[in-house]
């Protein structure tokens, strides 16, 4: 599952990393905007990729709310928000974790 996620991930990066640039304001310094994914939302990393570039693709989500957002990091320290929801659920070889399972 996590290969499919980073897969996906990085197939969206491909597809909007012009429009987060052409959108700065949706950008901020890591450290800033990891602060509120938590902060705000309770979201925690949840995987991890390398896109194109060097850059630093993140899912954060929360297990409480089930918000998600997906990040990208470039690697001057320039994170964007790329995607972002609700109804985040963890799945693991595409089977339903129940709450208190590990993946």
């Amino acid at each position: 599952m996590k290969t499919t996620l980073t897969s996906l991930c990085l197939a969206l990066f491909a597809t909007t990393a012009l429009a987060a640039e052409e959108q700065p304001r949706n950008c901020a310094e890591r450290d800033n905007v990891l602060k509120r994914l938590s902060g705000n939302y309770g979201e925690t990393r949840q995987s991890i990729g390398l896109g194109a570039n060097n850059s630093l693709v993140e899912v954060f989500a929360s297990d409480k709310t089930g918000t998600w957002t997906i990040t990208v990091t470039m690697p001057d320290g320039m994170t964007c928000l790329i995607a972002s929801g609700q109804s985040y659920e963890k799945l693991i070889n595409d089977k339903l974790l129940q709450p208190g399972e590990d993946a």
